[in-house]
């Protein structure tokens, strides 16, 4: 990952979201520091700016709990095309917005591997699968859906635009999950998805679960995205998030997890998701986030200056 051509770009998506606040995301990562911080590290680091939907069009389901349903459709095009020429050009890295903007950011990517003849890999970093269908989800908020619509999972109808190259359920790692409905949990189980949970990285810590995934990503010779949630993170740390599950990932847990990720080599795209500034304290998760970004791209342990907040 060494002078990587990093492409970011904003998702300003706060609709697949239950509260407001997350559109300020992208704008809160550049005040952190993140393109700075890249650059740093001597990537070149190309800021394409705020992505923007087109207008939305009518569309109807049979769930009358959805929420924000042309809007997510709308959002999904328009990530997807973007994201789909940053790949073209180097390292798609995705500054959200809720993580609904995976629907968009996976599907692309999937469908960009499976055009160059290269598997495609997700590790899922987060509280919750996020693996609901539209007839599935009891709250209606979409951001709980993105991984099952990129899995060409049915249930959503002809709601959203169609997958072209579904993601491989068993190309699927999910780790710090703390938070499952029973939907989501049968779907997981039936679909073949490695799930880490808490439980599982207290009894192990995450070296061998993760260690184990990036062999089978080596292996294979394939793409490997990266979402990372800000709730896979404890919210002691990590305050600025909607939906704070206890019990998350600690910093040093989260930090060997990129530094793992970097010596790889095997990355090759990002999503950086759900951070609310709103609900941030004096910018800690962002700059939290913007610091786990940097680990992933190189930046070491000895490289960490005392912080005073």
């Amino acid at each position: 990952m060494e002078n990587t051509n990093c492409i970011l770009l904003g998702a300003p998506v706060e609709s697949g979201a239950g509260r407001g606040g997350c559109a300020m995301g992208p704008a809160a990562y550049r005040t952190a520091g993140l393109p700075d911080a890249l650059r740093e590290l001597g990537h070149r680091v190309e800021d394409r700016g705020d992505i923007r939907p087109a207008g939305t069009r009518n569309i109807v389901h049979g769930n009358t709990v959805l929420k924000a349903l042309p809007e997510y459709a709308a959002w999904t095009e328009a990530i997807a095309e973007a994201v789909y020429e940053a790949r073209n050009d180097g390292m798609p890295i995705l500054a959200g917005g809720d993580h609904s903007i995976a629907a968009g950011s996976v599907t692309a990517l999937a469908r960009h591997a499976a055009e160059n003849g290269r598997p495609f890999f997700v590790l899922w970093l987060d509280a919750h699968p996020d693996f609901h269908t539209f007839d599935t989800t009891t709250s209606g908020n979409l951001h709980g859906t993105p991984m099952a619509y990129a899995s060409g999972l049915k249930g959503f109808g002809d709601a959203m635009p169609k997958v072209s190259a579904p993601v491989k359920p068993d190309n699927i790692c999910m780790m710090g999950i703390r938070s499952v409905d029973p939907a989501e949990r049968k779907a997981l189980s039936e679909n073949g998805v490695t799930v880490h949970d808490m439980r599982a990285i207290d009894e192990h810590g995450v070296v061998p679960l993760l260690r184990a995934f990036l062999e089978t990503v080596e292996a294979a010779g394939g793409d490997l995205h990266v979402s990372l949630d800000v709730d896979f993170l404890d919210p002691a740390i990590a305050p600025a998030v909607g939906t704070t599950v206890p019990g998350g990932a600690s910093f040093r847990e989260a930090h060997l997890i990129m530094e793992m990720l970097h010596d790889s080599g095997l990355v090759t795209s990002l999503d950086l998701v759900e951070l609310n500034p709103f609900l941030d304290e004096r910018g800690r998760t962002a700059m939290l986030m913007t610091d786990l970004a940097a680990s992933l791209m190189g930046k070491r342990v000895m490289d960490r200056p005392t912080r005073s907040f």
